[in-house]
């Protein structure tokens, strides 16, 4: 197996507000991570910066062969190899599903319009949706434009997919339907790095959990953790969120 997210040693802050404090931990070819913490611990800050949303202040993360802190980093070729879904689905309005999901394989990747369609068709397909091509975001239920949202990432095919709390906007039915097609990626291998407050997921899914707390790896390891913690801190956050 080899290694497609790697952060050593890394640092971010926003102002005084130091948010990463020597965050280091490492995600296989293949492996399911889930960060999980209190709200505030840092986690979703170190989705961010796997995608460079946000630039790190110090330390290394490399991703996908991609040495993240390089400030010439080559982001095509970055955002080429790393798909990310957030809590807000981000969906184009006035495109059609098929619009939604063809649109940068045809324009980053120069597909044609026929193979952009029949990536779209295999990736809705995969997520429960090719049935919804014509529909518009409007007549989809939320968990069905979460779905979209995915295929959309998938369609690029890329090598490592990040969600950051891609359930935290629905309710229990519809994280079910977001979680399961999430379950199908992690069984076919995709190498997934997730911000969750889905214990029962991650307890069944997670080959690795990252617990932060106070900007730092609190407490990592097999989803075992969650059954039996090693900190107080883990335990009581597990308590308080059964």
């Amino acid at each position: 197996m080899s290694v497609v997210v790697e952060l050593k040693d890394v640092h971010k802050s926003f102002g005084q507000v130091h948010v990463l404090r020597g965050v280091s931990f490492e995600v296989q070819r293949g492996q399911v991570a889930a960060i999980i913490g209190q709200s505030g611990s840092g986690k979703s800050t170190a989705l961010r910066c796997m995608d460079r949303l946000e630039t790190i202040d110090g330390g290394q993360l490399t991703v996908c062969g991609h040495a993240l802190h390089d400030p010439d980093v080559d982001m095509k070729a970055l955002r080429r190899d790393v798909g990310i879904v957030f809590q807000s689905y981000n969906l184009f309005p006035h495109l059609t599903v098929e619009q939604n999901v063809t649109l940068a394989p045809c324009t980053v990747k120069r597909k044609s319009a026929a193979e952009a369609r029949e990536i779209a068709h295999a990736v809705l397909a995969k997520v429960g949706l090719d049935h919804k091509m014509d529909a518009y975001p409007e007549q989809l239920s939320g968990g069905q434009q979460q779905r979209v949202a995915i295929a959309r990432s998938l369609a690029m095919e890329p090598s490592l997919m990040l969600f950051d709390e891609v359930t935290s906007a629905l309710d229990p039915q519809l994280t079910g339907e977001v979680l399961k097609v999430m379950e199908q990626l992690a069984a076919d291998g995709m190498t997934m790095v997730l911000v969750t407050h889905e214990m029962a997921f991650a307890r069944n899914v997670a080959h690795q959990v990252v617990y932060m707390r106070d900007g730092r790896v609190h407490e990592r390891g097999s989803a075992d953790i969650l059954r039996q913690p090693s900190t107080p801190e883990l335990a009581q956050f597990i308590s308080a969120d059964a």
